[in-house]
């Protein structure tokens, strides 16, 4: 069988397209940029007379022809993908194959953007994020992830070949290497090529994603949800309070994170069971903020209110001791233990490498978010509605989780896209590091340094992670760049 290339035959027609478009494209991203500067960025100048004019001319020009080949740029990477589809590796290539792999990943991608285009004026915030092609664009970067992480690691759809399986005569091989000795029904080739132990870089990589997506939004969520809880009230009420906890947040600030993180995920101090007593008490406070939030807001509703807290928070006390629970303990170490719940009830056991990590992240993000909504919180309380709300009787939570956090969704909602690309970046960082989650973990962080040793030889097993994770902080920067534009507006 014969090596595949990245195009295949469909290559020859397409590659020259590719090439020109691309060169010609660049030539006129920098003949804008030329432009805009000679022009100071504005489209109106002053003439020597002291009359305003267009800048008009050859600046208008240039941005209609960015415009124009960025599209056509953008066609012939969709003709790569749909014929890819249909054709396979036989017609185009590894992009084929990879493209063919993907499928259930483009479904996910068209389904989403065609319902949430067609009912994008009932979807408020979200739904305005389709007025921006930045915001598009990232939404698209960040949700091919998503899915492919899904997919790859809770459904098993996209995978060739097993992440950890070995295959001899495959030790660092080139991208599009036949497989020697396939069985029937067995992915003939290895699409990313092998790395240093023989296995497939492709499978590796999207089993990798699912690390991350299970990691970087749950755990800036729950970071979320700390630092909402305590900067609410410490922006609110100010005083004593505002003081003790702008001291806790200020005081795990000033480490450094790296180092921060270097030292919680060691190995000696998991062994203390640490993390496992930070877990317990940083879990529980997504409990504590979903019990005020709806106790404040069916506080003159008793008879609705207390059922629907009795059954809410009942379910949320399991999946919390099942998140805290492993092995039927919440703290195992060679000198005591603390008993959790039976494996019996358990809903689902945290690998301790993932729970380390997590914790780590959530300890780490949560002062950061505490400051930045104590600061929000102290400019709007001073606002007309807030005062408004205190006429009418309301009290001190109702105003905080119902009249303050509404107004802040914004700066919120903006930077907790961008937390989940710093956390994504540390996870790849802890990764590189050899740092808490298992050497043969298929994340991208350890894949990277375990690929960088052959970088000068074999790059690819280390190049393929390296830009995975660049599009997804990409995509995850230019949502939230799009979900700032959009919320300036509203």
């Amino acid at each position: 069988m014969e090596p595949l290339t990245w195009t295949g035959p469909l290559g020859q027609f397409l590659d020259p397209v590719l090439y020109v478009l691309s060169a010609v494209f660049l030539v006129a991203v920098v003949v804008q940029i030329v432009l805009s500067l000679a022009t100071g960025g504005a489209r109106v100048i002053t003439n020597p007379d002291g009359t305003l004019s267009s800048a008009g001319g050859a600046y208008d020009l240039s941005a209609i022809a960015t415009r124009w080949l960025g599209a056509g740029l953008l066609l012939v990477v969709l003709g790569y993908i749909a014929v890819g589809v249909f054709g396979g590796p036989d017609t185009a290539g590894i992009i084929g194959g990879m493209s063919q792999q993907l499928l259930p990943v483009w479904i996910a991608l068209i389904v989403t953007f065609v319902l949430s285009i067609k009912f994008k004026r009932k979807l408020g915030l979200y739904g305005k994020l389709f007025d921006s092609t930045v915001g598009m664009i990232g939404f698209a970067l960040v949700m091919f992830w998503v899915y492919a992480g899904v997919m790859a690691g809770v459904l098993d759809w996209i995978t060739t070949h097993e992440s950890l399986s070995q295959v001899s005569g495959m030790k660092n091989k080139v991208p599009g290497t036949p497989l020697r000795g396939a069985e029937e029904g067995e992915y003939a080739w290895y699409l990313l090529g092998g790395d240093n132990l023989a296995r497939d870089v492709f499978s590796r990589l999207f089993k990798g994603a699912w690390v991350v997506v299970q990691i970087a939004p749950l755990a800036t969520l729950f970071a979320f949800m700390v630092g909402i809880t305590l900067g609410l009230p410490a922006g609110y009420y100010g005083g004593r309070l505002d003081t003790i906890l702008s001291f806790l947040a200020n005081l795990i600030l000033a480490f450094p994170v790296i180092l921060l993180f270097y030292l919680l995920v060691t190995p000696e101090i998991v062994a203390t069971g640490i993390p496992n007593y930070m877990a317990t008490v940083l879990f529980i406070f997504p409990l504590i903020f979903i019990a005020v939030l709806l106790n404040s807001r069916y506080y003159t509703q008793p008879s609705f209110r207390t059922p629907l807290l009795i059954v809410v928070l009942g379910v949320l006390a399991w999946i919390y001791l099942s998140l805290i629970s492993t092995g039927g303990s919440i703290v195992s170490t060679d000198t005591y233990r603390i008993p959790g719940l039976p494996n019996a009830v358990d809903l689902f056991n945290i690998d301790p490498g993932i729970l380390v990590v997590f914790v780590s992240v959530v300890f780490v993000n949560a002062p950061t978010v505490f400051r930045i909504v104590r600061g929000l919180a102290l400019d709007i309380k001073t606002r007309d509605y807030v005062a408004a709300a205190q006429t009418r009787g309301e009290g001190p939570w109702y105003i905080m989780l119902w009249e303050i956090l509404p107004n802040a969704r914004g700066p919120l909602i903006v930077d907790f896209c961008l937390r989940i690309g710093y956390t994504t970046i540390l996870l790849g960082t802890l990764g590189f590091f050899g740092l808490g989650l298992e050497s043969e973990s298929p994340d991208w962080g350890t894949t990277i340094n375990a690929g960088r040793r052959l970088l000068a030889v074999y790059p690819h097993a280390a190049i393929a992670p390296a830009v995975s994770l660049l599009t997804l902080v990409l995509g995850l920067n230019l949502l939230a760049d799009g979900l700032r534009e959009e919320s300036l507006k509203d």
